[in-house]
């Protein structure tokens, strides 16, 4: 029997696709440890998804196209910027700058028009740096009280978008590659904080990195994202 995979459409990111990071995540589950998860087409909505095995990691597909990649082994550095409390974040939330309305108004981490988001509502800290809290609800977690990983990587996704467009007007992106490394169990009913802070950007291209933090300022998980702007429409 083929393994497969589903990706539930309460798990959406942009309207009618899952959510990349929770995808992610979710492929990272067949790996051991720190996986690096590219996605390769948008991730269809409860749709089995082939998984196929091979020496290098494992590939996730639809028929004959190409979803995902995952590959085992990249860790991501726990070093963060800066540590973010909750008093912290919750004021930069005031700042979340979504708006009702588009593509991602009804993202299940981010979406401000949707009641049963995350509510993960990133805002400026300062020009470097966004912030947000997450409070996992009880159904995230495992049988042992522990969030699961697909959905530490999916709080890890939506705020490094609003990190690399600190201070700039808001351009269609789109996640195609993340790693992220769990260096902590995220616990249930625990308030955190999830920081994002720009990489770099060439072309089309941005990179951020990421953390949650817990309400101490622990570092429970750090991650890094590669997102490509939707190429202009011809005029």
């Amino acid at each position: 029997m083929t393994d497969t995979i589903t990706v539930s459409s309460r798990f959406n990111g942009p309207q009618g696709s899952g959510n990349g990071g929770y995808a992610s995540g979710l492929v990272a589950t067949l790996l051991d440890g720190s996986a690096a998860v590219s996605l390769r087409s948008p991730v269809p909505l409860d749709t089995a998804l082939a998984v196929r095995r091979g020496d290098e990691g494992v590939q996730v597909l639809n028929g004959e196209t190409l979803v995902a990649e995952g590959q085992p082994g990249e860790s991501v550095d726990p070093a963060v910027p800066a540590i973010v409390t909750i008093a912290e974040a919750e004021r930069a939330s005031e700042r979340y700058r979504s708006p009702a309305e588009g593509l991602f108004s009804q993202c299940f981490v981010c979406g401000p028009s949707r009641e049963d988001s995350f509510h993960v509502f990133s805002g400026e800290i300062d020009d470097s740096m966004v912030a947000a809290t997450w409070t996992p609800a009880e159904w995230t977690a495992d049988g042992n009280g522990t969030v699961r990983p697909e959905f530490v990587w999916a709080v890890l996704d939506c705020p490094t978008y609003w990190a690399t467009h600190i201070g700039q007007e808001m351009s269609m992106s789109f996640l195609v590659r993340q790693c992220v490394t769990v260096h902590a169990p995220v616990l249930l009913g625990r308030e955190t904080v999830a920081i994002a802070w720009p990489i770099e950007a060439e072309g089309r291209k941005r990179s951020a990195g990421a953390a949650l933090l817990s309400e101490h300022g622990d570092v429970l998980a750090t991650g890094r994202a590669l997102m490509v702007e939707a190429r202009a429409e011809p005029s």
